[in-house]
């Protein structure tokens, strides 16, 4: 017999799975810091594992820890030898009773902490390091795949991040509306790499991390109540939502990479792609059309398309024009460009565009790249080379579902 699920245990893990982030959030606000947050966010929960089996779990376990991590951080400040100095925030913090949070108030805290590690005061390359480890909660070493860089490199950045903020006492606030445009940028990179994330894990046991992309989303409709009127806001959000649509359609019943072209569109949430579709063209009108902008249209192609045969892959390609105009020097552009290519005038212009995006060096570690380049070839009748990249991009990628179906593609050319 199966032993009786344990409600309190329950309670802590989904609390540690959905609110953690947003708990030291709040607690960054209240307590100035981010180390001291930290550390009052490991006390909380495990102040949570002592008491709620024993007392029950909290009406609000958001609010619960909030409050212990508070009184746990007041608690370890009067007993340490820096008391004197640390006086003036115990007695702002001891003052008065906390109110409980309020939604308002959850989602003012994690907008504080987007713009705080947004701030221009920062190295452009920590403000996003920072972001994606506080506001995501990505690991150094997720965050060193996300920028093919390597994990030290990108823990020095976090740790120098901190030590800037505490030296510069930078305020944990959301700056005014005249100093946004100036984070705006960072902001909407850092969202867009949180649900990148989400939406196509780079290891771990599935191909997506769904609670990642909710908190993306969640950040990006934050964002757009906040700065609506920025076309490049509505165009992250429509983006987001578009991707979302067709997300349950990725995999099948058993975790299995499924292509665009095998995806069931009659599954794909409808309501989410006219909400986006309504927004991009709230962000057209504006006529100040952005790199988002232009990847939510290029994205609502494909959601419009009753095939993948049947996608205007002309005007996609023309969208994709606009896109190397905005931004010309990403490299990834440059690829999704020369598949679009291949597909509406053959493989041999799809690998001759992939072939030139490759030889400029940026994507040599990009298994998704040689993929494309091997799906090329493979679509050519070309089944060596094929089959050379496409053991080039097993070789790179980590992630499960990817390494199967690589495997899978070699299998079916004789490998």
């Amino acid at each position: 017999m199966n032993p009786a699920p344990d409600p309190a245990r329950a309670a802590l893990e989904a609390a540690y799975r959905h609110d953690k982030r947003r708990v030291l959030a709040t607690l960054i606000h209240l307590l100035g810091g981010f180390d001291a947050a930290e550390e009052a966010l490991h006390e909380a929960f495990a102040a949570a594992a002592e008491q709620w089996p024993r007392q029950g779990v909290p009406q609000n376990p958001y609010a619960w820890l909030v409050s212990a991590g508070r009184f746990k951080a007041i608690d370890r400040w009067r007993g340490q030898a820096r008391l004197a100095a640390a006086l003036p925030e115990l007695a702002l913090l001891a003052e008065v009773e906390a109110p409980p949070p309020t939604p308002e108030a959850v989602q003012d805290d994690e907008l504080r902490l987007i713009f705080i590690c947004c701030h221009p005061a920062l190295p452009p390359d920590a403000r996003i390091a920072l972001t994606l480890r506080e506001i995501a909660g990505l690991s150094t070493e997720e965050i060193a795949r996300a920028y093919l860089s390597r994990a030290p490199v990108i823990a020095q950045r976090i740790v120098r991040a901190k030590a800037r903020i505490r030296a510069e006492a930078l305020p944990y606030e959301i700056p005014e509306r005249s100093e946004l445009p100036a984070r705006l940028d960072d902001v909407l990179r850092v969202i867009y790499l949180i649900f990148s994330e989400g939406y196509a894990a780079t290891e771990g046991p599935s191909l997506t991390r769904p609670e990642l992309c909710a908190t993306a989303l969640r950040l990006a409709r934050l964002l757009a109540g906040l700065m609506g009127g920025e076309p490049e806001v509505l165009g992250l959000l429509a983006l987001l939502l578009l991707h979302q649509a067709r997300g349950a359609t990725r995999t099948d019943a058993a975790g299995e990479l499924v292509l665009l072209e095998d995806q069931d569109r009659g599954l794909w949430d409808r309501e989410g792609i006219a909400e986006a579709q309504r927004l991009i063209e709230r962000a057209f009108a504006s006529r100040r059309v952005g790199p988002y902008v232009l990847q939510a249209a290029i994205a609502a192609v494909h959601a419009a398309a009753p095939s993948l045969a049947a996608t205007d892959w002309t005007e996609l390609l023309a969208l994709y024009e606009l896109l190397q105009r905005v931004e010309p020097l990403s490299p990834l552009v440059g690829l999704n460009r020369a598949a679009a290519l291949g597909m509406r005038d053959g493989p041999a212009s799809g690998l001759a565009a992939i072939e030139a995006v490759l030889a400029r060096g940026e994507l040599d570690g990009y298994a998704l790249a040689h993929a494309a380049r091997a799906d090329m070839l493979r679509r050519l009748g070309q089944d060596e080379a094929a089959r050379d990249s496409y053991r080039r991009a097993l070789a790179l990628t980590r992630q499960p579902a990817e390494q199967r179906f690589l495997r899978r593609r070699l299998a079916q050319l004789g490998d």
